[in-house]
């Protein structure tokens, strides 16, 4: 059997061999005619050169019966001139012979390769061999019926559960199976999270409603401040309702692939002055600088990148005191077009960072405070971010602020399609 595999492997690498010594021999064939062809043309260039501006070549020869005597001869309206080749011929063929000489040296030593190529192909030929012995190895059922029910075996709702049979033949088998349960167990649990979270988060606007709803039943009825202030919270937190579920559904239709991009060229630094301007009529507690930079273009849906830019911002706001200043940049960097947002807050902790961009996940510092929200806006953020195929790097130290930095490819580099 592994002689037989050795001998296709020979037998390939001599194919390899020939076929790259054939190309390389038309590849010198190739080039000793240009260099023959380059040699004539600058002769007769610098020959023609000396025939007087009014006389127009006609016709050429070349004469002789010996490279000593070759002449080369230009026919034009008056007259005949020869130029004699000799030294041309004589340099020509001394660069040739040498050229030919490495060439003819090069491809007797191209023979040799085959030794080469074919301990290159060693660890292919193992592998083959591997597996035509995997292959002769009799089949044992048994194993298979070990791991069919040590399968059965593992608890369908209970994390960390593993599949073992002891068995060392099975061992890789068991690891991928593992592995695959592990990711199933971990897309479980994170589907239970966001269920719960989702639950509590659409719980609390109801219970609000239901309790300004019976609080009009008993009183508002005949008190008109009990009535105007239960009609305001009740619609303050609709509002907060319709808000939530209006992110829940953009997510799901982002996780479903049915949210639709209309891609166009956009000028980030636009975007970002609108942003800038927004921000600044709405938002008096705070000073908004904008640094700005010609050619900032890039491809994508301009209503979500604008969305992407004013979720960073409103956060960068939501945790800054009154009178801290909120930095808007848009600048290029080599072949990418970035925005930057950096706010002088309260800073996130180390441990929370890699947590920022979960869905409904908030700090116990946000959830206690009244700029909670409701722990959605970066996640959709970073699904705008990543459906544009762009990065986002988080720098923060608690008491400093934050810099959320988001790069894409400059427009040139992508080719604007509607996903």
């Amino acid at each position: 059997m592994n002689n037989n595999i050795s001998k296709r492997t020979s037998s390939i690498a001599r194919g390899i061999n020939t076929a790259f010594w054939f190309n390389k021999l038309k590849a010198f064939f190739t080039l000793d005619l240009l260099i023959l062809l380059v040699s004539f043309g600058l002769f007769g260039y610098n020959s023609f050169k000396t025939i007087p501006e009014d006389e127009y070549v006609r016709s050429f020869t070349i004469s002789g019966e010996s490279y000593r005597d070759v002449v080369l001869n230009l026919f034009t309206d008056i007259g005949t001139y020869s130029f004699p080749m000799k030294e041309y011929v004589y340099f020509t063929g001394v660069v040739l012979t040498a050229v030919i000489a490495y060439q003819l040296l090069n491809l007797l030593f191209s023979l040799t390769h085959t030794g080469r190529i074919r301990r290159k192909l060693k660890p292919l030929n193992e592998l083959a061999m591997q597996a035509e012995a995997i292959s002769e190895v009799p089949l044992d059922t048994t194993k298979f019926e070990e791991l069919e029910e040590a399968i059965l075996k593992v608890p369908a709702d209970k994390n960390g559960a593993r599949i073992s049979t002891g068995d060392e033949d099975l061992a890789s088998i068991e690891a991928a199976l593992n592995s695959l349960l592990y990711r199933m167990q971990e897309a479980r649990m994170q589907q239970a999270r966001f269920v719960d979270d989702a639950s509590h988060e659409l719980r609390t606007p109801i219970q609000v409603i239901q309790g300004y709803a019976n609080m009009l039943d008993r009183w508002g009825k005949d008190d008109p401040a009990v009535l105007e202030e239960s009609i305001a919270a009740i619609k303050n937190e609709s509002e907060n309702m319709k808000e939530l579920i209006d992110q829940l559904l953009f997510l799901a239709r982002g996780d479903n692939g049915r949210q639709k991009l209309s891609m166009e060229k956009i000028d980030l630094s636009l975007v970002m002055r609108e942003v800038w301007e927004e921000s600044s009529m709405i938002d008096p507690d705070h000073k908004y600088d904008i640094e700005e930079n010609e050619g900032c273009c890039i491809s994508g849906d301009l209503a979500m990148i604008k969305q992407s830019i004013r979720i960073f911002v409103q956060n960068a706001a939501k945790y800054s005191a009154k009178g801290d200043t909120i930095k808007l940049t848009v600048k290029k960097a080599d072949d990418r077009v970035v925005y930057i947002v950096q706010d002088e807050g309260i800073g996130i902790a180390g441990e929370e960072l890699s947590h920022i961009f979960e869905r409904f996940y908030r700090s116990d510092k946000a959830r206690n405070s009244s700029t909670g929200g409701s722990g959605l806006g970066l996640s959709i953020a970073k699904w705008i971010i990543d459906a544009h195929k762009g990065t986002v790097e988080v720098l923060s130290r608690q008491g400093i602020g934050t810099r959320i930095t988001v790069s894409f490819e400059k427009a040139e580099n992508n080719e604007a399609e509607s996903n």
